[in-house]
């Protein structure tokens, strides 16, 4: 009797002794292993999802081009593309359908994707010539959130003879360069805005050397000088080209590079200076945005640049060279 309750002890103890001793030499459980992590960000989006995603810009485009109905252009539309688009029903409808809007061919040539895991994500569409032979457009899709379509934020027509810089192929994706990023002829910032200086000045301008000659120039200048030479002693004609603080993107080019896309806000004011006289509007998109058939103190039109641009790396004796660009009115006054 006085044994007992000592040997069931004994027994007691020898069983959490079996089960710790089971418990030490049991093997582990596995235990999930993490993903690898990228030596590089991955592509932002693939081959495949960008053609869906013109397939999907360009019947927005077609639907809302037929009934020129700027309203249905939101949901794959924003930024300069929906001003302009938006402008360009009004210019197709004062004319009767004599000036439609821009052709955008949504069939792409070459893509060039950025290599990120942040937003916003703005990737380059170089498309197909159109059907009427102008040149290619350089399409800028943007994505501003990650459950937000891309939307077509901006198109720039390329120059004549203009051929784009060697990209990564889009299955890699080209890296996103910092709006101050060195390593470059000029910072992606610093190019915005010295061409800017240079379409206000010409070769005045103390960046004048740094870019190569281009149409857009050109057509820019011949364009504020004729506005000039029609005003004459009645009045005064002025531009200014402002550039947005940043640019929209900057990605990398084989070379060590980059294709920068940009915006600038351009404001052409013409004042009349002799006493009572006006200005007429005689062209009926003019009179379309303005409401009015004369001014009789000032006419302005505001114009939305897009500027697609190739800046050489640091130390090449290449100049930066505009790709593509687009200057359109999106809006006038009349007083």
């Amino acid at each position: 009797m006085t044994r007992t309750p000592r040997s069931r002890r004994l027994v007691v103890a020898g069983g959490v002794a079996l089960v710790l001793s089971l418990g030490a030499c049991a093997t582990p459980l596995p235990q999930p292993a993490p993903e690898p992590v990228p030596a590089v960000d991955p592509p932002a989006t693939t081959v495949v999802q960008s053609t869906d995603v013109l397939s999907d810009v360009g019947a927005v485009l077609a639907a809302a081009d037929t009934a020129l109905d700027a309203a249905q252009l939101p949901p794959r539309v924003e930024g300069p593309a929906l001003a302009v688009r938006s402008a360009e029903y009004v210019r197709a409808t004062a004319t009767a359908g004599a000036k439609p809007p821009t052709v955008l061919p949504t069939e792409e040539q070459a893509l060039i994707v950025p290599q990120t895991d942040a937003w916003p994500r703005t990737q380059l569409v170089v498309t197909k010539q159109p059907d009427d032979l102008q040149a290619p457009r350089i399409l800028v899709m943007q994505q501003t959130a990650p459950r937000e379509p891309y939307r077509l934020w901006g198109w720039g027509r390329m120059g004549a003879g203009v051929q784009m810089p060697a990209t990564a192929a889009p299955e890699t994706g080209s890296p996103v360069l910092a709006p101050d990023a060195t390593g470059l002829l000029v910072t992606p910032a610093e190019a915005l805005a010295q061409y800017a200086d240079v379409l206000a000045n010409g070769a005045a301008s103390p960046y004048a050397a740094t870019f190569q000659p281009d149409t857009f120039r050109t057509s820019i200048e011949a364009a504020r000088q004729a506005t000039v030479e029609n005003v004459q002693a009645a009045g005064s004609a002025t531009e200014t080209y402002t550039p947005e603080a940043a640019p929209v993107v900057a990605l990398q080019t084989v070379d060590g590079g980059a294709i920068v896309v940009g915006q600038l806000s351009t404001v052409s004011t013409v004042t009349l200076t002799v006493a009572g006289g006006t200005i007429p509007i005689s062209d009926p998109f003019y009179a379309a945005l303005t409401g009015k058939q004369s001014a009789g103190s000032n006419f302005v039109r505001a114009f939305t640049d897009v500027l697609v641009m190739y800046v050489p790396p640091a130390g090449s004796t290449a100049l930066v060279q505009l790709l593509a660009a687009e200057h359109a009115v999106t809006s006038a006054t009349a007083e």
